[in-house]
């Protein structure tokens, strides 16, 4: 579960590397996810998020309280 956004939903996606000679052996492409601690102040406490960049940067855009309230409503535990 480390490589997923727990507001966006992203998750690893999979495909090949192909070499020169074009020889395909699998791969992994996963998100760029970062842990991020947030103050919480309805609940007066810090939660702390696994997100993608693109969360991070809805997080900034709607506020922390509305991105739990999505990540909540995805079934999520914060």
């Amino acid at each position: 579960m480390s490589a997923h956004c727990m507001l966006t939903g992203a998750q690893p996606g999979f495909g090949n590397s192909i070499s020169h000679s074009h020889r395909r052996t699998s791969r992994r492409f996963d998100p760029n996810v970062q842990r991020k601690r947030y103050w919480l102040p309805g609940e007066g406490r810090h939660v702390r998020l696994r997100l993608s960049a693109k969360g991070i940067k809805t997080v900034d855009t709607i506020g922390v309280e509305a991105a739990v309230a999505r990540i909540r409503a995805r079934g999520v535990k914060v």
